[in-house]
């Protein structure tokens, strides 16, 4: 059973030594009825600011784009369509990274814009060159400010959210703490704007069906994601070994002091054996190209003996992919057993499956690898839980 004090215990582990924080704010929190709520944001800067004198290391992922541009041009709804969404986008993240740079440069700070898609993080290539720019922008002292990049890419404002890109972007740059600022306080066990009775939960130390069932899918007015979608990214979180605190952005001093350790929002504890970065990309981030499936055999050895596939076990490949992609593994039920990066193509696979490891130079005519999917690219089991 938690206690009020093991609370406090988790929230000065956790929270307080947290050096490199990432800051995800809503777009319920950043707009008001006329647009943008400069003075919120001058506040949240403030915070900021003080926060980075204390040698905290502060990324930004900021919703409001499409809130911003909406409110300014007039619309009167909120955008229905893809065009529109893509058209408010353009015109808010003007207004948007123009309100953040002049309240940082009042605080003697420099900020970088940095837009990204879904497709920017699973191609690996892109995935390390936008953790080696983070990096270095904050060895320069400067504040990368991220949001999705919703003026052109139809998928990202279709599903996407800002709550999955927070935790994408808590694991790649080796964050130490999520805080992700919404319009209430944190999760309650049911949604508090239809039920005054909700009960507030101030510790979740781990994610199951309970959780989940009380977290509200109930979108803000202008946002992307509800409840859901934050405790989906918590989960995520966790399974890096990295913690996730959703607070009420609204209230002054909130992001000082949740890390003085204070109890506001709720927090969500990491899992105490972490996946790495590579794994954690493998499971999470990176777009799966295509599926294998395998015998009850190999099923096994991957979930109980923590082997690698072999083409022994393939016995059918769906989709169209090459060497290196993502690809899921699948048991002859369609149940997920697995996600890793091949070391064939799908067009060599089918020339190869069921076969021994000693016959695959025979079929192709060459060999890049006794395994289809080695362990060390492969992310099996329980770990998959989303």
């Amino acid at each position: 059973m938690v206690t009020a004090v093991n609370e406090v215990n988790f929230r000065e582990k956790w929270v307080r030594p947290a050096r490199r924080v990432v800051v995800k704010v809503g777009s319920g929190v950043l707009t008001r009825d006329n647009g943008l709520d400069v003075r919120l944001i001058g506040r949240l800067v403030r915070e900021i600011s003080n926060l980075k004198k204390q040698g905290r290391e502060i990324i930004l992922v900021s919703s409001g784009a499409i809130a911003s541009g909406f409110k300014k041009v007039a619309l009167g709804e909120k955008p229905q369509t893809i065009q529109a969404k893509q058209a408010c986008a353009a015109v808010g993240q003007a207004s948007l990274i123009m309100a953040y740079e002049k309240a940082f440069e009042r605080r003697g700070f420099q900020v970088a814009q940095i837009l990204l898609t879904a497709d920017d993080l699973s191609n690996r290539r892109r995935y390390l060159n936008a953790r080696n720019t983070l990096t270095t922008l904050l060895e320069w002292g400067i504040i990368p400010i991220i949001n999705e990049n919703d003026t052109v890419v139809v998928a990202e404002i279709k599903f996407g959210d800002n709550d999955t890109l927070a935790g994408m972007i808590t694991s790649l740059v080796e964050g130490d703490l999520l805080i992700n600022l919404t319009d209430i306080d944190g999760l309650y066990d049911r949604d508090p704007r239809l039920d005054p009775e909700a009960r507030f939960i101030s510790l979740v130390p781990s994610i199951g069906p309970k959780i989940e069932a009380m977290a509200s899918a109930i979108p803000g007015f202008l946002g992307a994601g509800g409840m859901s979608t934050k405790v989906a990214a918590a989960r995520r979180l966790a399974r890096r070994g990295v913690p996730t605190i959703v607070a009420n952005g609204k209230k002054a001093g909130i992001l000082e002091r949740i890390l003085e350790g204070r109890p506001e929002g709720t927090l969500f504890l990491p899992r105490t054996k972490p996946l790495s970065q590579r794994k954690h990309w493998i499971a999470f981030t990176a777009k799966s190209r295509g599926r294998i499936v395998v015998d009850d055999g190999a099923k096994q050895a991957l979930l109980k003996r923590g082997k690698s596939l072999l083409p022994s076990g393939v016995i059918r490949v769906v989709d169209s992919f090459n060497v290196g992609d993502s690809v899921r593994v699948e048991d002859k039920k369609g149940r997920l057993v697995a996600v890793g990066l091949a070391n064939y193509s799908s067009a060599e696979l089918h020339r190869i499956l069921g076969c021994q490891t000693c016959d695959i130079e025979q079929f192709l005519g060459y060999k890049h690898s006794d395994e289809v999917i080695h362990r060390d690219n492969m992310v099996v089991g329980s770990d998959l839980k989303i």
